[in-house]
């Protein structure tokens, strides 16, 4: 991409993320209320944007019903306050809605459509578990097109265990109690707080604010996740502490053209370079950020070499641990989720994605040594997604 058709990345923000279900802080709050609120919180953060100037906004949700459903994107931003004639829509790429959010509407900067995009995505998991209601055709199973277990992402992550023996559970403990531990020292740096928007919430005790996010246990230790059950399997290897837990949450980001930042004088958190999805076995859908990786690192005319910081949403640790074997890069590489991941903020499905842009965006803002890097995930029903990113504050830029 060039000239004015520079995709930027301006500003990004989120809810905290609460657990699912009726203990969870969000339990008693609206999915579409939590897009509001980051929608409101992003604008109050820009104030030299105009409202009316928004070309699109795209809200993503994998469960789109209810307070999930009815064109998220459109109401979602009436909601806030945003003028009538801007225009939205929904998404639903499962697990990569909201990155979806960006890549589509970016495309559209790209192409010189849009000057002004919103991207973001909820999930409430509590209130919508993923698939409910959801009526797959029974020729997937006829067909044999997928198995019958491919829709439970826990036994496809026991999958990838099945096929890569070298990946041990002992390796997805010691990954998940890592990201707990790394989760727990960006939250004492200040490094995670600053891009969360706080949300009034009403509980049995009355009203309150979540501040933070609700699923972090820093406590965690190998022996105790040594000891927890293997839900998807007799004697597996998944389990809770090395997988994501269920979650609620809202993400949303603003992305701007080359002409936008000028006309606004605003400052451009990154540029996105390239980006792929790719498809692979619905039964190991946990492979699937390798081909899109490779995919998107092909467009941008770059190798995994060039890449210094990697934001992987870990949706299971083994699906993490797939990724960083393909590439040869060790467990406990610091370029890899230096502030922890989905394990102990949690993975709001279709919000996801803009999190872990969130995330690269701050690191980069710390990182000048740094050029690119890298935001990917797992799709469910098999597929992957990656944006390659890259940094404003390089030192070497000419």
């Amino acid at each position: 991409m060039a000239g004015n058709n520079d995709v930027y990345f301006v500003d990004g923000v989120r809810t905290p993320f609460g657990r699912a279900g009726e203990k969870g802080v969000y339990w008693d709050t609206r999915a579409d209320d939590l897009v509001v609120k980051a929608i409101i919180g992003l604008m109050e953060r820009n104030p030299s944007v105009p409202k009316e100037r928004i070309d699109e906004v795209a809200i993503a949700a994998t469960t789109q019903v209810g307070d999930q459903g009815l064109t998220l994107g459109r109401t979602a931003a009436l909601l806030a306050g945003l003028p009538r004639s801007v225009p939205g829509f929904a998404i639903d790429r499962m697990c990569a809605g909201a990155m979806t959010s960006v890549t589509t509407t970016g495309s559209g900067v790209a192409f010189g459509a849009y000057d002004l995009a919103i991207a973001g995505g909820v999930e409430h998991m509590g209130r919508h578990p993923m698939g409910f209601d959801a009526d797959p055709n029974p020729r997937f199973l006829s067909e044999k097109l997928v198995s019958g277990d491919a829709l439970n992402m826990g036994v496809t992550a026991e999958r990838i265990h099945d096929r890569f023996p070298v990946l041990t559970k002992e390796r997805s403990d010691r990954y998940g109690m890592r990201s707990q531990q790394n989760v727990a020292a960006a939250y004492e740096a200040g490094k995670i707080q600053p891009d969360l928007v706080p949300v009034a919430v009403r509980g049995a005790a009355g009203w309150g604010l979540a501040t933070t996010d609700e699923g972090m246990r820093p406590e965690t230790t190998m022996e105790g996740l040594a000891t927890l059950r293997t839900p998807f399997r007799p004697h597996g290897r998944v389990t809770a502490g090395n997988a994501s837990p269920l979650t609620d949450g809202a993400t949303v980001s603003l992305l701007a053209s080359s002409d936008a930042v000028a006309e606004f004088s605003l400052t451009p958190k990154m540029r996105m370079v390239s980006f792929a999805f790719a498809g692979v076995e619905p039964e190991v859908m946990g492979l699937g950020p390798v081909p899109s990786t490779e995919k998107a690192l092909l467009k941008a005319g770059l190798s995994i070499e060039d890449i210094g910081l990697f934001e992987l949403n870990e949706a299971f640790a083994v699906q993490v641990l797939s990724f960083l074997d393909h590439f040869g890069i060790d467990d406990d590489d610091p370029r890899v989720n230096p502030w922890g991941g989905a394990i102990a903020i949690g993975h709001p499905l279709a919000a996801s994605g803009v999190r872990l842009m969130i995330q690269l965006a701050r690191q980069f803002a710390e990182r000048p040594d740094v050029r690119y890097g890298i935001t990917a995930m797992c799709v469910g029903l098999g597929q992957g997604g990656t944006v390659i990113w890259e940094n404003p504050n390089w030192k070497g830029k000419k």
